[in-house]
């Protein structure tokens, strides 16, 4: 894992401050990132997808001198960046159905290669319905095959696009459309859904990753991991959504840092199957910290606090902590 730039060292929280070494800056702080995402997409205020796919692809754009075609799978990225006949993207860029982004994305890198384009990277990105749902076959040939593709999955735990329903990636005991919070047991039930990170380590292809929008060095660093390195490639990025979770649009990058220092969501890299780096939490959070900024867990900390699930989602993330070594040595 690369080194952590400090906050402290600049006296600021605003990434990309122009006091770093050049080498330690973000991309988004140089003056000739491409704005892959630009201005005027209709995304929700705080949308953590929306930054996600910003940093993401500007990123890789710069690690491939530009020459970058990107296949998109229906869903909240698609539709808020490309209200027909405008679009925000400033790239090649191909919006395929909900479930073949990996397919189409595969047919794209062979024409390059039968045309002799080897210097144009191939892109495929979709969120976690269209990723760890609709779009599973797909993707997983894609890993079978080790097609020249990096899939990218912005993953906002649930079909936001079409009003908050529940997929694979919903945790346990959240509200959504679909998974009301009725019943002895109220919201997302437990023991159900994927881990997608850990689906694609199976198929022991070059490069697996995961981040959050809370650190966009960690993010960058990734991305342009990813397109240094041929084959199939997967990076899985935490993206809070204010609107379907219930939470504040200025909460967005908290959140994210929190899921992370809870051990709700491991960040982690791969290669080949192994877990070749961790980022190590610095301060360990209680879940509750995390829950309470959500709506969606709402119905655990009425009149009666649901104290089981609570402790239940927190066994998750200790579980978490011990499988990948989360935790730096000293911290609490």
């Amino acid at each position: 894992m690369d080194q952590q730039v400090k906050f402290y060292q600049t006296g600021t929280f605003t990434v990309g401050n122009r006091l770093l070494a050049p080498e330690q800056r973000a991309v988004q702080s140089d003056m000739q990132r491409v704005n892959s995402l630009n201005s005027g997409h209709r995304a929700c205020q705080g949308c953590g997808e929306a930054l996600g796919a910003r940093y993401a692809i500007d990123a890789a754009m710069r690690a491939c001198d530009n020459q970058l075609i990107a296949a998109n799978a229906t869903g909240c990225l698609e539709v808020f960046s490309t209200p027909y006949p405008e679009t925000s993207w400033q790239i090649p860029w191909i919006h395929s159905l909900f479930g073949n982004a990996a397919a189409v994305a595969t047919g794209v890198a062979a024409a390059m290669r039968v045309k002799g384009r080897k210097e144009v990277r191939v892109i495929a990105q979709g969120g976690d319905g269209g990723t760890t749902d609709i779009g599973f076959g797909c993707l997983s040939g894609m890993f079978e095959r080790n097609d020249d593709v990096l899939y990218i999955c912005y993953d906002n735990e649930a079909y936001m696009n079409t009003g908050v329903q529940r997929s694979s990636a919903t945790p346990p005991a959240a509200r959504t459309a679909t998974t009301m919070p009725v019943g002895p047991e109220p919201g997302n039930v437990f023991g159900q859904g994927k881990n997608l990170p850990r689906i694609a380590m199976a198929h022991e292809i070059p490069y697996v990753a995961t981040a959050t929008v809370a650190d966009l060095h960690d993010l960058e660093n990734k991305v342009t991991k990813a397109m240094s390195l041929h084959g199939a490639r997967y990076i899985h990025i935490f993206v809070p959504c204010p609107l379907g979770w219930g939470a504040a649009a200025h909460d967005t990058i908290k959140l994210a840092r929190l899921a992370k220092e809870t051990g709700m969501f491991p960040v982690f890299e791969a290669e080949r199957g192994e877990v070749t780096g961790v980022s190590k939490i610095r301060r360990r959070v209680p879940v509750e910290d995390y829950l309470r900024l959500q709506r969606r867990y709402a119905h655990l900390f009425g009149k009666k606090p649901a104290v089981d699930t609570i402790a239940k989602i927190q066994a998750m993330a200790d579980r978490n902590i011990r499988m990948y070594g989360l935790l730096e040595e000293g911290a609490n």
